[in-house]
């Protein structure tokens, strides 16, 4: 494979993620998700989040490190088509591979402003893991009362515990990996 040919692959990855992503949106109108357009719209708009953060900071991610947060929002965006009812372990996946993404970037910000890193990821991660899950919760709740189709699910106590527990297992993926796998973007400008 030439040099060319090497650089190129990264961005089709990313291509695909985005067009996977559209395919969902497409899909989820299809099947009258409303779940699954709102979530696949949000995602679509996420994968293009490092590409604004390299210009904004004048930075450059490692294109694994791009497709992996973009992996993140294809992997949510799929799971409202089904996985997240019918794979047992998809909820934790996403769970777990969304706070690395988020723990990464406390970390990054930490390390950039010379701040330990490891208390305020577990921190954050803890913190705006519990927000989500009222948030979901009192979206399921209001849904439900309005009569419509919830774009986020709550599926009981058992799901948000277990959801907090792959929550902080990202988390600490971030702290045991985050220095090595994030050195290239906690360097201050």
């Amino acid at each position: 494979m030439t040099e060319s040919n090497k650089s190129s692959v990264p961005v089709l990855v990313e291509r695909g993620i985005r067009f996977a992503i559209v395919a969902v949106f497409v899909e989820g109108i299809r099947r009258r998700k409303p779940a699954a357009v709102v979530n696949a719209a949000i995602s679509l708009v996420g994968t293009f989040v490092p590409r604004i953060l390299e210009r904004v900071f004048g930075t450059e991610f490692r294109p694994w490190q791009r497709i992996y947060v973009e992996s993140a929002m294809l992997t949510h965006s799929v799971g409202m088509l089904g996985p997240y009812d019918d794979v047992w372990w998809w909820d934790h996946l996403t769970h777990t591979h969304s706070a690395t993404v988020v723990g990464g970037a406390v970390h990054i910000v930490s390390q950039r402003r010379g701040k330990d890193p490891r208390p305020r990821v577990v921190a954050a991660i803890v913190c705006l893991g519990i927000v989500w899950e009222f948030a979901e919760y009192a979206i399921h709740f209001g849904a439900k009362r309005l009569g419509i189709e919830p774009i986020l699910v709550s599926y009981g106590k058992a799901d948000t515990a277990l959801d907090l527990v792959f929550n902080l297992f990202g988390a600490v993926l971030v702290v045991l990996f985050g220095e090595r796998m994030l050195q290239n973007l906690t360097s201050a400008d």
